[in-house]
C-alpha cells in the first residue's frame, strides 16, 4: 500500500482496476478544511489522462512493473516482432499496444515493455534515437544564420522539423519524448 504523502512523479498505482502512472501532483492545504491531494494520472492500458484528488493520507495499493529489455526485429501486416536479449524468445506485439513508439524504431533497435501481471502494459523507447533522413528540401547556402525550420521525413516515417541545413541522407538525432530535433548526427 502506498500513501498520497508518498506521491512521486513516475510511480504507479492501482486504482479501480487500473493501472495508472503518477504524471503530476500537489499537496494542498486549505486554511479551512482538510488537506487534499490533487494529481493528473495517465491509465497505462488506454492512454487517457485524468484528474484525480484524493484526501492527503489515502492509501492505495502500488502497481509493480517489470521492465523487460527486447530488440525489435521486424514487422508483418499486423504485428511487430520483438526479441527478448536474455532468453532470445519472441513476442509479437499489435500496433495498439506499440502506440507511436514505432516512428522512432528502425529494425535490431533496442527497447524496453512494461509488464504488470503477465500483461504487456506499455513500450519505453530510448530518450534519443539516431534516424536517417529520407526526405527533405534541398538546403540552400547562407540560410543557416536564420531559425527558420523545414519539414523531414526520416526512414521510419516520421516528419520532425529541421534546420534549413540538414538534407537528405544525414543523420540526425531525435528526442522522443517531444519528437523534436536536437542536432545533427
Amino acid at each position: 500500500m502506498i500513501s498520497t504523502s508518498e506521491f512521486k512523479t513516475g510511480i504507479t498505482i492501482e486504482l479501480e482496476g487500473e493501472i495508472y502512472s503518477v504524471l503530476e501532483f500537489q499537496h494542498v492545504k486549505p486554511g479551512k478544511g482538510a488537506a487534499f491531494v490533487r494529481s493528473k494520472l495517465k491509465n497505462l492500458r488506454t492512454g487517457s489522462i485524468v484528474d484525480r484528488t484524493f484526501r492527503a493520507g489515502e492509501k492505495m495499493a502500488r502497481a509493480h512493473l517489470e521492465r523487460k529489455e527486447m530488440e525489435y526485429l521486424y514487422r508483418d501486416d499486423q504485428s511487430y516482432y520483438l526479441m527478448d536479449a536474455e532468453t532470445y524468445e519472441q513476442v509479437a506485439l499489435s500496433a495498439d499496444q506499440i502506440g507511436d513508439s514505432i516512428k522512432y524504431l528502425k529494425e535490431n533497435d533496442h527497447l524496453s515493455i512494461v509488464v504488470y501481471d503477465q500483461e504487456i502494459v506499455g513500450v519505453d523507447v530510448p530518450i534519443t534515437v539516431v534516424l536517417k533522413v529520407a526526405d527533405t528540401e534541398p538546403g540552400v547556402k547562407g540560410d543557416t544564420a536564420s531559425g527558420a525550420s523545414k519539414p523531414a521525413t526520416t526512414e521510419t516515417g516520421l516528419v520532425v522539423q529541421v534546420p534549413l541545413f540538414i538534407n537528405s541522407g544525414d543523420a540526425i538525432k531525435i528526442d522522443t519524448r517531444t519528437g523534436s530535433y536536437i542536432e545533427r548526427a
